[in-house]
């Protein structure tokens, strides 16, 4: 597992390697155009979105996350090679997790991971968020590529445990989230917050679910079966460590609704077909349709928490308490954001390559 690397993609591919407590995470992505100059402000902007500092209940381990360009730019420009970041791992506390070697956190990969590689990797190794760092650093790049093409991705937290945000109108021209906090209303980012405080104070964590809209999508990218986007997106978002569910559209709420409800009439505009509602969420037999792409992706709840739960000792094969010490997040969701963003675009970009060729 030490060397192990994951990837994802075919026409754009991004391989990732590293652990939560090793020197650095990595990303290769290939599959670039040469010539590109990727912004790199706008690239740490983007990697600040994923920073614990500033964040309500965030953890206390903090990374600068400078992205290292080792090979694939030269004179600031992508030149048709692998492009490779390197991200060094700095503030790192092994010691925290001795207890954990042995004693499997509930709700974590722990006792997975120990039951496939005979060991439980210190920081969650490969199954922590960590592993989100090079991820972002790679999609921030992808996301620069989409937007030369018209199209943008924004997210926001559409809820907080039972603290529910405005969604976005897939009939507006933009999506504009709070200055300060990733919600659309001032009024429901306030209840957010006290939400996340509220379960910090209590030892406890909190999960809630990231809404992402992507304006700006041709029509016909995509295809039946095995070949939809909704599969290709989910793939790839499913690799954020914590997503445990994702809808498009009106999703689970489509199972209650009827069919003259749930259906998107249609009419004409200015010669063009164009359509009267979005519960498709800009996805109809796996094939975009032209209007925004909506999904929301379900986060759970940070499975660190100090509150005592029931495990066990792998040693001594006996029942035990756990109260987990250390540095963990009360809200994954609100630092997952750009990492949903980040999956997505790779995604989109590998489905427009692969139609390209």
């Amino acid at each position: 597992m030490d060397n192990a690397s994951y990837r994802f993609g075919e026409k754009l591919t991004l391989e990732i390697t590293g652990e939560s407590h090793g020197p650095f995470v990595r990303a290769v992505l290939s599959g670039l155009p040469a010539g590109f100059c990727p912004d790199q402000e706008e690239l740490r902007s983007f990697m600040l979105r994923r920073a614990s500092s500033g964040k309500t209940g965030a953890t206390e381990r903090h990374e600068d996350d400078v992205p290292e360009f080792t090979a694939g730019l030269r004179d600031g420009c992508t030149d048709g090679s692998p492009l490779v970041i390197r991200i060094a791992n700095a503030d790192v506390r092994t010691q925290d997790y001795d207890t954990l070697s042995r004693v499997p956190r509930p709700g974590h990969a722990d006792l997975a991971a120990y039951r496939k590689y005979g060991f439980i990797p210190s920081g969650g190794g490969a199954f922590s968020g960590r592993m989100t760092a090079p991820l972002c650093a790679a999609g921030g790049i992808v996301i620069q590529l989409l937007r030369e093409r018209g199209i943008g991705i924004f997210s926001h937290l559409f809820s907080v445990g039972e603290v529910f945000d405005i969604p976005y109108d897939p009939m507006a021209p933009t999506a504009e989230n709070c200055p300060d906090f990733p919600a659309v209303s001032p009024r429901y980012a306030k209840l957010m917050k006290m939400e996340i405080e509220s379960a910090m104070r209590a030892g406890d964590s909190v999960g809630g679910v990231i809404e992402c809209a992507v304006r700006g999508l041709p029509a016909g990218l995509g295809g039946p079966l095995y070949e939809g986007v909704e599969g290709a997106i989910a793939s790839a978002v499913f690799a954020v460590p914590a997503v445990k569910g994702i809808e498009f559209g009106s999703g689970f709420s489509s199972a209650r609704m009827r069919g003259s409800a749930n259906n998107d009439g249609y009419r004409i505009r200015d010669d063009e077909v164009a359509f009267e509602s979005n519960c498709s969420g800009g996805i109809l037999g796996g094939i975009t349709t032209g209007m925004p792409l909506i999904f929301r992706t379900a986060v759970k709840p940070t499975p660190s928490i100090a509150l005592p739960q029931h495990s066990v000792d792998l040693k001594r094969m006996e029942d035990t308490v756990l109260e987990v010490k250390g540095r963990h997040d009360t809200c994954i969701a609100l630092r997952a954001l750009p990492a949903i963003e980040a999956s997505c675009a790779l995604a989109l970009y590998d489905m427009i390559l692969k139609e390209e060729t």
